[in-house]
C-alpha cells in the first residue's frame, strides 16, 4: 500500500466532510482530473493507480487517530467522529482510463463520501508518476538539508509558516522528511500541517479550514450571488466561530468582499489569499477592514498561492505592520528533490444537491482568469450575474 493511514489528506477535507454529514447528507458530486501541465503518462499507468485506490479500501480509522481526533479537535462532534471511524473508501466511485499518454480520472457518488478522494488520489498520481517514469529524486538528507535551510530563513524573517504540500507532493516518504525538518529546525516559525496523519505522527497541529468546492455546491444550490454569504453563513453554523479563515476567491475577491459584511469581518479571524496578486489583495483586504471599522492587525491573511522564498519576503515587507499574514507553503516544500513538479488539480465540476431535478455543473472564478474551472456556458452566466 502506498497510502497507509485515513488521516494521510488535508485537514479541510475532514472540516468540510463533517459540515456535509451535518447539512447536506443527501447531496451528491462529481469530481474531474485536469492535467494542467500537460504531463505524458507512461504506458500501465491506469493500472497502477487502479491498484493503489483498490487498496485504499482496507484504511480506515484507528483508536489511536480517533483520540488524536478528539483531543485535537474539540470542535468535531463525537457523532462525525464515530462516522469517521466506520468510513472506508469505495474504490467503485473513482472512474480511471488512459488513452495513450492521457490520463482520465473521475470520482462520483454522495458528497460525504467523494469529498476525501481529490487529496490522496493527486498525491498518489504523482508518488507514480515519479515511480513508473523511473525519475530520481536526491537523496533523504538532501530534502533534511533543503527544508531546513528554507525554515531557517523564513525564521529570520519573523513569521509563521505550515505546510500545505500533499497534493502535489514527490510521495509521502519524502512529505515525512520534510515535515520532521520542519519541526525540528523550524521553532517558533512552523506552526503545523494541513496534512493530518503527518501532524499526528510528528506532534504538530493540523491546519485548515475549507477549501472552493464548500462555495462552489452552494452556487449550485442556493445561485451564485448567495453562494459566498450562505456558505459562510453555514460554516458559522456548523463551527460557532473555531476554523475562521474564510476562502475569499471562490467567485474573484471582488465579489466576496462585496458580501463579507461587518458581522462576517468580525467573526471570521481572517482570510484566505490563493490566486492573483497578493499585494493588490491585501491592499484590498486592510481597505475592507478598515470600512467595516475593523482594526486589521486584528486579522490575518493566509497567502497560500505557489509560494517560495522570494514572494513570502515581498509580501511579508509590505504587510509587516499593516495586517496580520502567515503562509501556506506546498510543493515547494514537499516536491523541491530536483525534478519538475507535476501540475495537476482534480475539481469538483457537477453537484447534485437535496432533492435536485437534475445534476448542475459548478464553476471556479479565481483571481486569474486562466484558473477558471468549469463548464464554459456556466462561467459565462456566473459572470453575468456576479457582474465579474
Amino acid at each position: 500500500m502506498i497510502l497507509t493511514s485515513i488521516l494521510d489528506n488535508d485537514f479541510y477535507k475532514f472540516t468540510m466532510q463533517h459540515g456535509v454529514v451535518k447539512l447536506f447528507p443527501k447531496a451528491r458530486a462529481r469530481y474531474t482530473f485536469i492535467n494542467r501541465g500537460k504531463h505524458s503518462f507512461p504506458p500501465g499507468f491506469a493500472e497502477a493507480l487502479r491498484a493503489a485506490v483498490n487498496d485504499m479500501a482496507r484504511l480506515q480509522l484507528t483508536a489511536e487517530e480517533k483520540e488524536f481526533l478528539q483531543i485535537t479537535c474539540p470542535y468535531l462532534d463525537p457523532t462525525y467522529l464515530d462516522f469517521l471511524q466506520g468510513y472506508r473508501y469505495n474504490p467503485s466511485e473513482v472512474h480511471i482510463a488512459q488513452h495513450g499518454e492521457e490520463l482520465e480520472v473521475h470520482a462520483d457518488g454522495y458528497w460525504y463520501r467523494t469529498i476525501l478522494w481529490e487529496v490522496p488520489l493527486m498525491s498518489l498520481i504523482c508518488e507514480l508518476y515519479y515511480q513508473l517514469t523511473g525519475q530520481q529524486r536526491v537523496s533523504d538528507a538532501e530534502v533534511t538539508r533543503i527544508t531546513r535551510e528554507k525554515i531557517e530563513k523564513y525564521k529570520q524573517m519573523g513569521i509563521t509558516i505550515a505546510d500545505f504540500g500533499t497534493r502535489r507532493r514527490h510521495s509521502l516518504a519524502v512529505h515525512q522528511l520534510v515535515v520532521k525538518a520542519l519541526r525540528q529546525y523550524g521553532e517558533g516559525c512552523f506552526i503545523g500541517t494541513s496534512n493530518v496523519h503527518l501532524a499526528m505522527r510528528n506532534g504538530v497541529k493540523p491546519v485548515g479550514t475549507h477549501a472552493h468546492e464548500w462555495f462552489m455546491f452552494h452556487a449550485a444550490k442556493y445561485g451564485f450571488k448567495m453562494a459566498n454569504m450562505l456558505g459562510l453563513e453555514n460554516w458559522v453554523h456548523v463551527y460557532r466561530g473555531d476554523l475562521g479563515i474564510a476562502l475569499s476567491d471562490t467567485y474573484t475577491s471582488a465579489v466576496f468582499f462585496e458580501q463579507f459584511d461587518k458581522k462576517f469581518a468580525k467573526l471570521f479571524d481572517g482570510v484566505r489569499h490563493d490566486s492573483g496578486d497578493p499585494i493588490l489583495f491585501a491592499e484590498q483586504t486592510i481597505a475592507h477592514y478598515i470600512s467595516k471599522g475593523v482594526n486589521p492587525l486584528s486579522k490575518t491573511i493566509i497567502f497560500s498561492d505557489g509560494l517560495n522564498y522570494d514572494k513570502v519576503a515581498h509580501i511579508a515587507d509590505y504587510c509587516r505592520g499593516k495586517i496580520g499574514m502567515s503562509f501556506g507553503i506546498g510543493t515547494n516544500f514537499t516536491n523541491d528533490v530536483g525534478l519538475t513538479a507535476l501540475n495537476i488539480v482534480i475539481k469538483m465540476y457537477e453537484a447534485l444537491p437535496e432533492d435536485a431535478p437534475r445534476w448542475t455543473p459548478v464553476v471556479k472564478l479565481s483571481d486569474v482568469s486562466g484558473k477558471y474551472t468549469g463548464d464554459e456556458k456556466m462561467i459565462e452566466l456566473a459572470k453575468e450575474m456576479l457582474a465579474i
